[in-house]
């Protein structure tokens, strides 16, 4: 049967459990949830990302917490001591992501509609893979978590950018599970690195493509000449669950197939 009463931390377990049709045994949510909709509206929220409501948490009577990342120590720890059963994972990876799915299905005892989810997910990823393989040139891409101080975009941001027919221009920093360490020192590197894309996804705040091409010395970037910039809403793709598998991808996909097309056209111009 599984735990049947789940609080959920973040937004990625209440997504996966309605897709698994397991809402049912959700009774708390994370106030940042947006994805599904109807979760705001039918789930009681119980906490921040780095903050939670013990004592409200308490009295749902859950029989198991998930949570995510070492962000989320403290709050595992005070309803560890609770005597409540947690589960804290730190997947950052589209490699992760997917096991993730499986393993909490497992968890709830719905294993076997997780697998079967995971793998219609996995199919996505390589649908969209074997079509980015057909453009006729691959973008570098810039991918901006936060934008004061510069923040480089998460593992499995830059292997969704690869997924979808690019190259993330800071593969080193993507390895880096901490947001402090892919924080761009140099700013200025990115104009060495030249992207042809720039994709920003600021996380609580609206993305600014006129303020990034403002900053000194951008003009002489590709993806700012020929006006590159495109928003990604953060919940599409900065949460390690099905929606940047899903939403989140597509959307650099799609961002990326219009490049293509765009070059594609400029050299067939007479006198390119």
């Amino acid at each position: 049967m599984g735990p049947r009463r789940i609080v959920c931390l973040t937004e990625e377990p209440t997504e996966v459990l309605y897709a698994l049709g397991e809402q049912d045994r959700i009774v708390g949510i994370s106030g940042f949830t947006v994805r599904p909709p109807v979760a705001r509206k039918q789930k009681p929220k119980v906490s921040a990302f780095t903050s939670a409501r013990i004592d409200e948490i308490l009295k749902l009577r859950p029989d198991f917490v998930v949570g995510f990342s070492d962000i989320q120590a403290d709050i595992a720890a005070a309803l560890i001591r609770h005597g409540v059963e947690v589960w804290i994972s730190n997947h950052r990876s589209v490699a992760g992501i997917l096991d993730y799915i499986r393993r909490l299905g497992a968890l709830v005892g719905a294993g076997d509609k997780a697998n079967a989810y995971a793998d219609g997910l996995q199919r996505g990823l390589q649908a969209i893979e074997r079509d980015a393989a057909a453009l006729p040139s691959r973008p570098k891409v810039y991918f901006e978590e936060w934008d004061e101080p510069p923040i480089t975009g998460i593992r499995w941001v830059a292997e969704l950018v690869r997924i979808a027919g690019g190259d993330d221009i800071f593969p080193e920093r993507a390895l880096e599970s901490l947001a402090k360490a892919r924080i761009l020192e140099d700013p200025d590197e990115v104009i060495r690195r030249a992207p042809d894309i720039i994709l920003g996804s600021w996380c609580g705040k609206k993305f600014r493509p006129g303020r990034v091409a403002a900053r000194p010395g951008w003009h002489a970037i590709p993806a700012v000449r020929t006006g590159q910039l495109f928003e990604v809403k953060s919940p599409l793709i900065l949460q390690p669950g099905p929606a940047a598998l899903t939403d989140g991808v597509a959307e650099i996909a799609r961002v990326i197939r219009a490049w293509a097309e765009q070059e594609g056209a400029a050299a067939c111009r007479p006198g390119s």
